[in-house]
């Protein structure tokens, strides 16, 4: 059994925030490669994880959401995969040392399989193949598949994770209300999106992100994700609440406070591992950790 099983018998396991929002307010253009700041902003990013650890998270999220050959190709850095995967593990790790863990981060790689889209099976394959390979050499202590939206791009990218080691593996995706409810942007449901999620070898599996979602309704989210998972572990990190535009800004609404009262309510309701996404800062982590220690 893999670090994770021991982690959750004593108890709810809390993440870390939004390492994109944390990024763009240092000045991280939009549309730029955040990866690429592994080693251009090296500093910049081993501050983001520094201050989630100071504020009570038990494992980062590297830098390397979009960070598969075919999300780097983009911006022309497909040829850079291992090193900016490297870079970001090393650079979480640095920063947190050995008292919290180090997950890779994986996204979705930026396009639709086939026939939605022009992708192919053997090419998505071979791109989450590479991540994943880079993550684990360069020593990571789990990975976090994440905001997916086709089950069967998370399928691919959970099972090449699996298949490269003994290693926690956690898979989440992005969902949104269709009149009572939740689907994702594939009209995928939350019990169908679970099974698939397990049956490819998750060891927990849920949900991340969310589009405009209020902090009820991620708790309404809770709910159902625990009762598809049967007993497994289920994961949510949240938005901080829904966006709203702010001028050229994005502001997420929720209060570290109200995030807390959140993560309580969650827990009893059976997740197991909380975390925030969009919009949600140290602040808000700490928030969290202080109503999860009680």
């Amino acid at each position: 059994m893999n670090w994770l099983g021991a982690a959750l018998a004593e108890g709810p396991l809390l993440g870390d925030g939004a390492m994109g929002t944390m990024l763009f307010r240092a000045g991280l253009a939009p549309g730029a490669s955040a990866e690429l700041w592994n080693v251009e902003q090296p500093d910049l990013v081993a501050g983001v994880h520094r201050g989630y650890a100071e504020a009570g998270s038990a494992f980062v999220t590297a830098n390397t959401f979009g960070a598969t050959p075919l999300a780097l190709a983009r911006h022309g850095l497909a040829d850079r995969t291992a090193e900016l995967n490297a870079a970001a593990v090393a650079l979480a790790r640095e920063a947190v040392g050995d008292r919290v863990r180090v997950m890779g981060d994986i996204g979705p790689f930026g396009g639709f399989l086939e026939p939605y889209g022009e992708a192919s099976t053997k090419a998505v394959e071979e791109t989450y193949r590479a991540q994943v390979a880079a993550l684990r050499v360069a020593g990571a202590d789990g990975v976090l598949v994440e905001t997916m939206v086709d089950p069967n791009e998370l399928t691919i990218a959970v099972r090449a994770a699996r298949q490269a080691g003994d290693w926690p593996v956690l898979a989440s995706y992005a969902f949104q209300r269709m009149g009572a409810e939740f689907r994702t942007i594939m009209g995928t449901g939350v019990a169908e999106a679970l099974g698939a999620a397990f049956d490819a070898g998750a060891d927990a599996a849920g949900a991340n992100c969310g589009t405009n979602l209020s902090l009820d309704d991620y708790l309404q989210l809770a709910d159902e994700l625990v009762a598809a998972a049967k007993g497994r572990p289920v994961v949510l990190q949240p938005n901080a609440g829904p966006p709203r535009a702010s001028g050229t800004e994005i502001e997420y609404s929720a209060t570290p406070q109200e995030m807390g009262k959140w993560a309580a309510r969650a827990a009893e309701v059976g997740v197991r591992v909380l975390g925030g996404c969009c919009g949600t800062t140290p602040a808000h982590v700490a928030a969290m950790a202080q109503v999860l220690r009680r």
